[in-house]
């Protein structure tokens, strides 16, 4: 059974309506109705947010994001213990959070999840499929266990909890569900080949849900980072040489830090994005475009 710790804020927390106007009184299936629109298009007061794989790097800072726009969290790891430290300081941004322990490479556990964050504050409307995984070789180095270890990981594992939240969200007729992807899913890395192939399928499966469960009032979108400095990739970092080659294929001329991120976050967890719906939206600085230089360098 899934373990389940909370922790509350001093303030009263928001206790969000029973449902906004093109959620209620609608059955799963039917056309949503044009949406109420409120005055701050980015205030996420109110919602409830699931990050998977929040234990570390982007999945905090995008938890962080979230709870800054106003949700209350719902944060997962494979141990619970491992989100105690990063939960107390989402209550101090006062805001609600509750640990829940995932796996996503486990069926049954992830079926117990979805049931278990729904009981937690009784209903879901964001999820951000975090949860990931890379070994980095030559390809002809990959394994048979390093392949299935990657795409288990990143690209089953995403689809089967969406899945879980989506029947939670659908009768709602309200969702919002991030895949996470990564520049890897637009173009081809050596030494990425496994994890190139999971962040690719990323991007499709984007597409297929949302046409899939747009009708239930969910969109599915792909925020797909680009070269982000993190904890996990610090060493790369470390190779001033490396460093010096990938800025010079950034038209920002910089790697990403991990607040560039912030915005494009919230966008797509918030009525901002309510008609963006299978879009992989990619904050990257640009390298996507296959930045070189066809002119002599110029002073």
């Amino acid at each position: 059974m899934s373990r389940i710790t909370t922790t509350r804020s001093s303030k009263k927390p928001v206790i969000p309506s029973p449902a906004t106007p093109n959620e209620a009184r609608q059955s799963p299936g039917q056309p949503p109705r044009p949406p109420h629109v409120p005055d701050n298009l980015f205030d996420l007061t109110g919602r409830v947010a699931i990050v998977t794989g929040a234990s570390r790097g982007l999945g905090q800072y995008f938890a962080r994001a979230l709870a800054k726009a106003g949700a209350d969290l719902i944060l997962t790891s494979r141990t619970r213990e491992s989100l105690a430290t990063f939960e107390k300081e989402v209550r101090s941004l006062g805001r609600r959070a509750a640990s829940l322990e995932l796996d996503v490479r486990d069926q049954q556990n992830i079926e117990k999840f979805g049931a278990a964050a729904e009981n937690v504050y009784g209903h879901l409307d964001i999820l951000v499929n975090n949860a990931g995984c890379n070994v980095r070789k030559p390809a002809l180095e990959v394994t048979w266990d390093d392949w299935n270890l990657i795409l288990d990981t990143n690209l089953r594992g995403s689809f089967f909890v969406a899945q879980a939240v989506a029947r939670r969200m659908i009768p709602r007729n309200y969702g919002r569900i991030i895949n996470i992807g990564s520049v890897t899913s637009v173009a081809g890395y050596a030494g990425l080949g496994p994890y190139g192939a999971s962040r690719g399928g990323i991007r499709q499966l984007t597409m297929s849900l949302a046409d899939d469960w747009g009708k239930y009032g969910i969109t599915v979108n792909c925020l797909a980072p680009g070269w982000f400095r993190t904890a996990q990739n610090s060493v790369l970092y470390e190779d001033k040489e490396w460093v010096k080659y990938l800025v010079e294929r950034i038209p920002l001329k910089r790697p990403g830090q991990p607040n560039d991120l912030d915005g494009a976050i919230v966008f797509l967890a918030s009525e901002a994005s309510r008609y963006v719906t299978g879009q992989t939206l990619l904050v990257d600085g640009g390298i996507s475009t296959g930045a070189m230089r066809a002119l002599r360098r110029m002073s």
